[in-house]
């Protein structure tokens, strides 16, 4: 039994199937033409316009790429812009650093 999606995932999806949808026709690419470029079917192209969440991550990838728009994917998830990661990072810090003591081996 698969687990349902959560609403805001399927929501965000729709919404980037929709965005999608409007970048292409702003760029008056049909979708036969972007499913071509992509390497893709155009029903796949269509499913994806639609919201569907079985598509694979690498043909929104793939569009993004033909749109000139790529870099936002590199940029979702930033690490060093990741806040919550760094607070939970900066919450293991060590309250106080003490000096090692010297090795008292001759030389």
């Amino acid at each position: 039994m698969e687990t349902p999606l959560p609403l805001p995932v399927e929501r965000a999806i729709l919404k980037l199937g929709n965005d999608i949808s409007l970048a292409r026709r702003r760029r008056h690419i049909s979708q036969a033409s972007l499913a071509e470029r992509m390497g893709a079917s155009v029903s796949t192209v269509r499913r994806m316009e639609k919201g569907d969440t079985r598509i694979p991550i690498h043909f929104y990838a793939r569009a993004l790429h033909v749109f000139g728009e790529i870099r936002a994917l590199e940029h979702l998830l930033d690490t060093p812009n990741d806040d919550i990661g760094l607070t939970l990072m900066d919450e293991q810090l060590p309250k106080r650093i003490r000096r090692k003591p010297a090795s008292s081996g001759a030389l």
